[in-house]
Protein backbone atom coordinates (compact mmCIF):
# COMPACT_ATOMS: atom_id res chain seq x y z
CA UNK A 1 0.00 0.00 0.00
CA UNK A 2 1.29 3.23 -0.85
CA UNK A 3 1.11 6.02 1.76
CA UNK A 4 -1.04 9.28 1.09
CA UNK A 5 -0.26 12.87 2.18
CA UNK A 6 -3.66 14.84 1.59
CA UNK A 7 -3.33 18.16 1.80
CA UNK A 8 -5.86 20.84 2.16
CA UNK A 9 -7.22 24.08 3.21
CA UNK A 10 -10.51 23.18 4.20
CA UNK A 11 -11.23 20.19 6.82
CA UNK A 12 -13.30 19.34 9.99
CA UNK A 13 -13.96 20.84 12.30
CA UNK A 14 -14.55 23.71 9.35
CA UNK A 15 -17.79 22.96 7.55
CA UNK A 16 -18.35 23.13 3.80
CA UNK A 17 -18.18 20.57 0.89
CA UNK A 18 -14.43 20.73 0.50
CA UNK A 19 -13.93 19.72 4.41
CA UNK A 20 -16.33 16.84 4.33
CA UNK A 21 -15.19 15.19 0.65
CA UNK A 22 -11.53 15.53 2.46
CA UNK A 23 -12.18 13.85 5.58
CA UNK A 24 -14.24 11.15 3.91
CA UNK A 25 -11.76 10.53 1.06
CA UNK A 26 -9.05 9.68 4.28
CA UNK A 27 -11.44 7.62 6.03
CA UNK A 28 -11.35 5.35 2.69
CA UNK A 29 -7.85 4.50 3.57
CA UNK A 30 -6.51 1.81 5.87
CA UNK A 31 -5.41 4.12 8.97
CA UNK A 32 -1.62 3.79 8.69
CA UNK A 33 -1.56 4.36 4.87
CA UNK A 34 -3.17 8.19 5.19
CA UNK A 35 -1.59 11.36 6.68
CA UNK A 36 -3.77 14.67 6.36
CA UNK A 37 -2.10 18.03 6.47
CA UNK A 38 -4.92 20.82 7.11
CA UNK A 39 -4.71 24.52 8.48
CA UNK A 40 -4.54 25.62 12.25
CA UNK A 41 -7.55 27.57 13.65
CA UNK A 42 -8.07 30.08 16.54
CA UNK A 43 -9.81 27.62 18.57
CA UNK A 44 -6.34 24.83 19.66
CA UNK A 45 -8.27 23.20 22.05
CA UNK A 46 -11.19 22.55 19.78
CA UNK A 47 -8.66 20.96 17.07
CA UNK A 48 -6.93 19.20 19.45
CA UNK A 49 -10.08 17.04 20.44
CA UNK A 50 -11.56 17.08 16.95
CA UNK A 51 -8.28 15.29 15.41
CA UNK A 52 -8.22 12.51 18.57
CA UNK A 53 -11.44 11.12 17.08
CA UNK A 54 -9.60 10.24 13.95
CA UNK A 55 -7.82 7.01 13.30
CA UNK A 56 -5.48 8.63 10.97
CA UNK A 57 -2.69 11.24 12.14
CA UNK A 58 -3.68 15.21 11.13
CA UNK A 59 -0.94 17.49 11.21
CA UNK A 60 -1.88 21.34 11.85
CA UNK A 61 -0.03 23.95 10.49
CA UNK A 62 0.04 27.42 9.30
CA UNK A 63 0.46 27.43 5.61
CA UNK A 64 1.44 30.37 4.83
CA UNK A 65 4.26 33.29 5.64
CA UNK A 66 2.66 36.77 6.70
CA UNK A 67 1.87 38.76 3.76
CA UNK A 68 5.30 40.77 3.86
CA UNK A 69 7.18 37.56 3.05
CA UNK A 70 7.03 36.26 -0.18
CA UNK A 71 6.25 33.81 -1.90
CA UNK A 72 4.39 33.06 1.44
CA UNK A 73 3.98 29.31 0.45
CA UNK A 74 7.03 28.57 0.41
CA UNK A 75 6.47 27.94 4.53
CA UNK A 76 4.66 25.37 3.32
CA UNK A 77 6.96 23.97 1.23
CA UNK A 78 9.12 23.27 4.06
CA UNK A 79 6.40 21.72 6.02
CA UNK A 80 5.43 19.49 3.51
CA UNK A 81 9.51 18.68 3.08
CA UNK A 82 9.94 17.63 6.64
CA UNK A 83 6.52 15.18 6.78
CA UNK A 84 7.56 13.28 3.49
CA UNK A 85 10.76 12.42 5.31
CA UNK A 86 9.31 11.67 8.36
CA UNK A 87 6.11 9.83 7.51
CA UNK A 88 7.65 8.42 4.35
CA UNK A 89 5.28 9.41 1.91
CA UNK A 90 4.48 7.88 -1.76
CA UNK A 91 2.10 10.05 -3.46
CA UNK A 92 0.56 13.51 -2.41
CA UNK A 93 -3.47 13.98 -3.18
CA UNK A 94 -3.64 18.30 -3.15
CA UNK A 95 -7.42 19.37 -2.57
CA UNK A 96 -6.66 23.20 -3.87
CA UNK A 97 -4.50 23.68 -7.03
CA UNK A 98 -3.25 27.18 -5.82
CA UNK A 99 -1.55 27.97 -3.44
CA UNK A 100 -0.52 24.12 -2.86
CA UNK A 101 -0.22 23.12 -6.66
CA UNK A 102 3.11 25.40 -6.66
CA UNK A 103 4.39 23.03 -3.33
CA UNK A 104 3.48 19.88 -5.25
CA UNK A 105 5.49 20.38 -8.72
CA UNK A 106 8.73 21.58 -6.66
CA UNK A 107 8.57 18.18 -4.34
CA UNK A 108 7.73 16.08 -7.62
CA UNK A 109 10.71 17.86 -9.37
CA UNK A 110 13.19 17.52 -6.26
CA UNK A 111 11.25 13.98 -4.83
CA UNK A 112 9.83 12.57 -7.88
CA UNK A 113 6.96 12.25 -5.63
CA UNK A 114 3.57 11.89 -8.08
CA UNK A 115 0.92 13.75 -6.95
CA UNK A 116 -2.92 14.28 -7.90
CA UNK A 117 -5.10 16.97 -7.92
CA UNK A 118 -8.96 17.21 -6.29
CA UNK A 119 -10.92 20.14 -8.11
CA UNK A 120 -14.04 21.17 -6.30
CA UNK A 121 -14.61 24.10 -8.88
CA UNK A 122 -12.93 27.03 -7.68
CA UNK A 123 -9.84 25.84 -9.84
CA UNK A 124 -12.24 26.52 -12.58
CA UNK A 125 -12.89 30.27 -11.20
CA UNK A 126 -9.26 31.51 -11.24
CA UNK A 127 -9.23 30.26 -14.80
CA UNK A 128 -9.97 33.85 -16.00
CA UNK A 129 -8.93 36.11 -13.05
CA UNK A 130 -5.40 36.73 -14.63
CA UNK A 131 -2.51 35.15 -17.14
CA UNK A 132 -0.22 34.77 -14.49
CA UNK A 133 -3.02 32.34 -12.71
CA UNK A 134 -3.88 30.63 -15.75
CA UNK A 135 -0.26 30.24 -16.48
CA UNK A 136 0.73 28.40 -12.57
CA UNK A 137 -2.84 26.56 -13.13
CA UNK A 138 -1.59 24.89 -16.52
CA UNK A 139 1.79 24.25 -15.52
CA UNK A 140 0.67 22.71 -11.96
CA UNK A 141 -1.75 20.41 -14.20
CA UNK A 142 0.94 19.38 -16.90
CA UNK A 143 2.94 18.12 -13.93
CA UNK A 144 0.10 16.67 -11.72
CA UNK A 145 -0.13 12.59 -12.69
CA UNK A 146 -4.22 12.51 -12.42
CA UNK A 147 -6.66 15.14 -11.76
CA UNK A 148 -9.83 14.80 -10.49
CA UNK A 149 -13.58 16.29 -10.87
CA UNK A 150 -16.52 15.70 -8.56
CA UNK A 151 -18.88 16.03 -11.61
CA UNK A 152 -19.12 15.64 -15.09
CA UNK A 153 -19.96 19.16 -15.31
CA UNK A 154 -16.61 20.36 -13.63
CA UNK A 155 -14.79 18.05 -15.68
CA UNK A 156 -16.36 19.43 -18.79
CA UNK A 157 -15.98 23.05 -17.90
CA UNK A 158 -12.34 22.33 -17.46
CA UNK A 159 -11.57 20.81 -20.36
CA UNK A 160 -12.54 23.79 -22.61
CA UNK A 161 -9.71 25.26 -21.30
CA UNK A 162 -7.12 22.30 -21.24
CA UNK A 163 -8.79 19.89 -23.68
CA UNK A 164 -4.82 18.59 -24.18
CA UNK A 165 -5.11 17.01 -20.40
CA UNK A 166 -8.13 14.95 -21.05
CA UNK A 167 -6.40 11.45 -20.67
CA UNK A 168 -5.43 12.25 -16.98
CA UNK A 169 -9.13 13.45 -15.91
CA UNK A 170 -11.30 11.75 -14.11
CA UNK A 171 -14.49 12.14 -11.91
CA UNK A 172 -15.37 10.81 -8.55
CA UNK A 173 -18.26 12.08 -6.55
CA UNK A 174 -18.03 12.41 -3.15
CA UNK A 175 -19.75 10.17 -0.82
CA UNK A 176 -21.88 11.30 2.07
CA UNK A 177 -20.83 10.41 5.84
CA UNK A 178 -21.94 7.27 6.69
CA UNK A 179 -23.88 8.94 9.76
CA UNK A 180 -26.88 10.40 7.56
CA UNK A 181 -27.67 6.88 6.43
CA UNK A 182 -28.16 6.06 10.45
CA UNK A 183 -31.43 5.93 12.05
CA UNK A 184 -32.00 8.97 14.60
CA UNK A 185 -34.15 7.90 18.04
CA UNK A 186 -37.43 9.28 17.82
CA UNK A 187 -36.82 10.46 21.24
CA UNK A 188 -33.97 12.62 19.76
CA UNK A 189 -36.28 13.82 16.91
CA UNK A 190 -39.43 14.72 19.07
CA UNK A 191 -37.03 16.78 21.78
CA UNK A 192 -35.74 18.96 18.60
CA UNK A 193 -39.36 19.20 17.14
CA UNK A 194 -40.65 20.42 20.79
CA UNK A 195 -36.95 23.07 20.82
CA UNK A 196 -37.99 24.19 17.57
CA UNK A 197 -41.89 24.21 17.88
CA UNK A 198 -42.12 22.02 14.63
CA UNK A 199 -45.49 20.23 15.96
CA UNK A 200 -48.18 19.84 13.11
CA UNK A 201 -45.51 21.89 11.19
CA UNK A 202 -44.85 20.93 7.63
CA UNK A 203 -41.18 21.39 8.03
CA UNK A 204 -38.52 23.01 4.79
CA UNK A 205 -34.88 22.37 5.42
CA UNK A 206 -32.28 24.29 3.68
CA UNK A 207 -28.58 23.36 4.70
CA UNK A 208 -26.11 25.74 3.08
CA UNK A 209 -23.64 28.71 3.55
CA UNK A 210 -25.56 31.96 3.58
CA UNK A 211 -24.28 33.24 0.43
CA UNK A 212 -24.74 34.41 -3.19
CA UNK A 213 -26.02 31.45 -5.58
CA UNK A 214 -27.71 29.56 -2.95
CA UNK A 215 -31.00 30.84 -3.53
CA UNK A 216 -31.88 32.23 0.04
CA UNK A 217 -33.91 35.57 -1.79
CA UNK A 218 -35.63 33.89 -3.76
CA UNK A 219 -37.15 31.11 -1.11
CA UNK A 220 -38.34 34.33 0.87
CA UNK A 221 -39.92 35.80 -2.03
CA UNK A 222 -42.28 33.15 -2.89
CA UNK A 223 -42.76 31.84 0.61
CA UNK A 224 -46.45 33.94 1.03
CA UNK A 225 -47.49 32.10 -2.41
CA UNK A 226 -46.45 28.24 -0.53
CA UNK A 227 -48.43 29.58 2.77
CA UNK A 228 -51.52 29.94 0.69
CA UNK A 229 -51.75 26.74 -0.57
CA UNK A 230 -49.91 25.49 2.82
CA UNK A 231 -50.67 27.36 5.81
CA UNK A 232 -48.82 25.18 8.57
CA UNK A 233 -45.12 25.43 7.01
CA UNK A 234 -41.65 26.21 8.73
CA UNK A 235 -38.62 27.13 6.89
CA UNK A 236 -35.06 25.59 8.90
CA UNK A 237 -32.25 27.43 8.12
CA UNK A 238 -28.83 25.25 8.92
CA UNK A 239 -25.50 27.49 8.45
CA UNK A 240 -24.28 31.04 8.45
CA UNK A 241 -22.66 33.12 6.02
CA UNK A 242 -22.55 36.58 4.60
CA UNK A 243 -26.01 37.04 3.47
CA UNK A 244 -27.48 36.42 6.87
CA UNK A 245 -28.13 39.50 8.03
CA UNK A 246 -29.53 40.92 4.95
CA UNK A 247 -31.81 37.95 5.22
CA UNK A 248 -33.34 38.27 8.31
CA UNK A 249 -34.25 41.82 7.75
CA UNK A 250 -36.29 40.08 4.95
CA UNK A 251 -38.05 37.78 6.81
CA UNK A 252 -38.80 41.03 9.22
CA UNK A 253 -39.75 43.17 5.92
CA UNK A 254 -41.97 40.31 4.88
CA UNK A 255 -43.40 39.13 8.36
CA UNK A 256 -42.30 35.61 8.38
CA UNK A 257 -40.64 35.45 11.68
CA UNK A 258 -43.08 32.48 12.89
CA UNK A 259 -42.06 30.67 9.93
CA UNK A 260 -38.01 31.05 9.08
CA UNK A 261 -36.26 30.14 12.28
CA UNK A 262 -32.37 30.85 11.54
CA UNK A 263 -30.80 27.88 13.04
CA UNK A 264 -27.08 28.80 12.87
CA UNK A 265 -23.76 26.33 12.15
CA UNK A 266 -24.29 23.26 13.08
CA UNK A 267 -21.43 20.64 13.98
CA UNK A 268 -21.67 18.27 10.85
CA UNK A 269 -22.05 15.13 13.19
CA UNK A 270 -25.19 16.93 14.20
CA UNK A 271 -26.69 17.21 11.01
CA UNK A 272 -28.39 14.01 10.24
CA UNK A 273 -30.76 15.07 12.99
CA UNK A 274 -32.08 18.21 11.06
CA UNK A 275 -32.40 15.78 8.04
CA UNK A 276 -34.86 14.13 9.86
CA UNK A 277 -36.67 16.82 11.25
CA UNK A 278 -37.66 17.77 8.04
CA UNK A 279 -40.51 17.10 5.15
CA UNK A 280 -38.57 18.64 1.99
CA UNK A 281 -34.93 19.60 1.56
CA UNK A 282 -34.92 22.67 -0.75
CA UNK A 283 -32.09 24.86 -1.74
CA UNK A 284 -32.70 26.86 -5.00
CA UNK A 285 -28.91 26.83 -6.12
CA UNK A 286 -28.65 28.82 -9.36
CA UNK A 287 -25.59 30.49 -11.28
CA UNK A 288 -24.57 33.76 -10.03
CA UNK A 289 -22.13 36.20 -11.70
CA UNK A 290 -19.92 33.09 -13.45
CA UNK A 291 -20.14 30.92 -10.27
CA UNK A 292 -22.04 27.69 -10.20
CA UNK A 293 -22.50 24.91 -7.69
CA UNK A 294 -20.02 22.05 -8.45
CA UNK A 295 -21.94 19.25 -7.21
CA UNK A 296 -23.96 19.81 -3.87
CA UNK A 297 -22.67 17.60 -1.00
CA UNK A 298 -26.05 18.69 1.54
CA UNK A 299 -28.47 17.15 -2.27
CA UNK A 300 -26.70 13.72 -1.36
CA UNK A 301 -26.43 13.85 2.51
CA UNK A 302 -30.34 14.55 2.61
CA UNK A 303 -31.13 11.79 0.21
CA UNK A 304 -29.05 9.28 2.26
CA UNK A 305 -31.30 10.31 5.16
CA UNK A 306 -34.49 9.94 2.57
CA UNK A 307 -35.50 13.40 2.47
CA UNK A 308 -37.27 14.20 -0.32
CA UNK A 309 -35.41 17.30 -2.39
CA UNK A 310 -35.98 19.96 -4.54
CA UNK A 311 -33.13 21.57 -5.82
CA UNK A 312 -31.82 24.75 -7.94
CA UNK A 313 -30.74 23.96 -11.05
CA UNK A 314 -27.00 25.36 -11.40
CA UNK A 315 -23.59 23.40 -12.21
CA UNK A 316 -23.08 19.90 -11.68
CA UNK A 317 -26.53 19.97 -9.07
CA UNK A 318 -28.70 17.60 -11.96
CA UNK A 319 -26.25 15.06 -11.18
CA UNK A 320 -26.39 15.09 -7.55
CA UNK A 321 -30.45 14.96 -8.07
CA UNK A 322 -32.18 13.46 -11.68
CA UNK A 323 -35.22 15.35 -12.34
CA UNK A 324 -38.38 13.70 -11.31
CA UNK A 325 -36.32 10.36 -10.59
CA UNK A 326 -34.36 10.89 -7.19
CA UNK A 327 -35.82 14.59 -6.91
CA UNK A 328 -37.01 17.66 -8.66
CA UNK A 329 -35.32 20.06 -9.91
CA UNK A 330 -35.86 23.45 -10.66
CA UNK A 331 -34.66 26.96 -12.28
CA UNK A 332 -35.59 30.05 -10.81
CA UNK A 333 -35.07 32.13 -14.03
CA UNK A 334 -38.20 30.53 -15.23
CA UNK A 335 -40.10 32.08 -12.77
CA UNK A 336 -41.32 31.67 -9.31
CA UNK A 337 -44.60 30.32 -10.01
CA UNK A 338 -43.13 27.21 -11.36
CA UNK A 339 -40.68 26.88 -8.11
CA UNK A 340 -43.63 27.65 -5.59
CA UNK A 341 -45.87 24.84 -7.62
CA UNK A 342 -42.86 22.36 -7.59
CA UNK A 343 -42.76 22.78 -3.72
CA UNK A 344 -46.32 22.83 -2.97
CA UNK A 345 -46.77 19.99 -5.44
CA UNK A 346 -44.48 17.75 -3.19
CA UNK A 347 -46.01 18.95 0.33
CA UNK A 348 -49.43 17.91 -0.97
CA UNK A 349 -48.35 14.51 -2.24
CA UNK A 350 -46.38 12.61 0.20
CA UNK A 351 -46.21 9.36 -1.17
CA UNK A 352 -44.81 10.75 -4.50
CA UNK A 353 -41.93 12.68 -2.32
CA UNK A 354 -40.90 9.60 -0.83
CA UNK A 355 -41.07 7.26 -3.98
CA UNK A 356 -38.41 10.17 -5.00
CA UNK A 357 -36.63 10.24 -2.12
CA UNK A 358 -36.25 6.58 -1.95
CA UNK A 359 -35.10 6.11 -5.31
CA UNK A 360 -32.39 8.81 -4.13
CA UNK A 361 -31.10 6.89 -1.45
CA UNK A 362 -30.96 3.80 -3.99
CA UNK A 363 -29.00 5.51 -6.20
CA UNK A 364 -26.44 7.02 -3.54
CA UNK A 365 -25.49 4.35 -2.22
CA UNK A 366 -24.71 2.47 -5.98
CA UNK A 367 -23.02 5.62 -7.66
CA UNK A 368 -21.90 7.51 -4.62
CA UNK A 369 -20.27 4.13 -3.24
CA UNK A 370 -16.26 6.12 -2.45
CA UNK A 371 -14.52 3.24 -1.77
CA UNK A 372 -15.87 1.91 -5.37
CA UNK A 373 -14.58 5.28 -6.98
CA UNK A 374 -11.49 5.86 -5.66
CA UNK A 375 -10.06 2.67 -7.38
CA UNK A 376 -10.31 4.30 -10.59
CA UNK A 377 -7.18 5.89 -9.38
CA UNK A 378 -5.53 2.50 -8.71
CA UNK A 379 -2.86 3.77 -6.55
CA UNK A 380 -4.30 2.01 -3.52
Amino acid sequence: MKRKLIITMEYPPQIGGIATYTQNQAKYFDPNDVVILAPKSHNKKQLKLYDKKNFFPVIRKNFLYPIFIWPRWIRLFWQVLFILRKEAIDVIYIHHILPVGYVACMIKKIKKIPFVIFSHGTDIQMLNKSKWKNYWVKKIIKNSDKIVFNSKNLKKKFLRFFSEFEDKTLVIYPEPDQIFFQPISEVKISKARNKFALNGKKVLLSVSRLADGKGFPHMLRIMKKILTEEANVVWLIVGDGPKRKYLQKEVQKNNLQNVVRFVGPVEHHNLPLFYNLADLFVLLTHPDEGREEGLGLVFLEAGACKLPVIAGKSGGVEEAVIHSQTGVVVDIYRGDKIVANSIIEMLKNPDYAKRLAQNAYDRIKIDFNLKKQMEKINWN
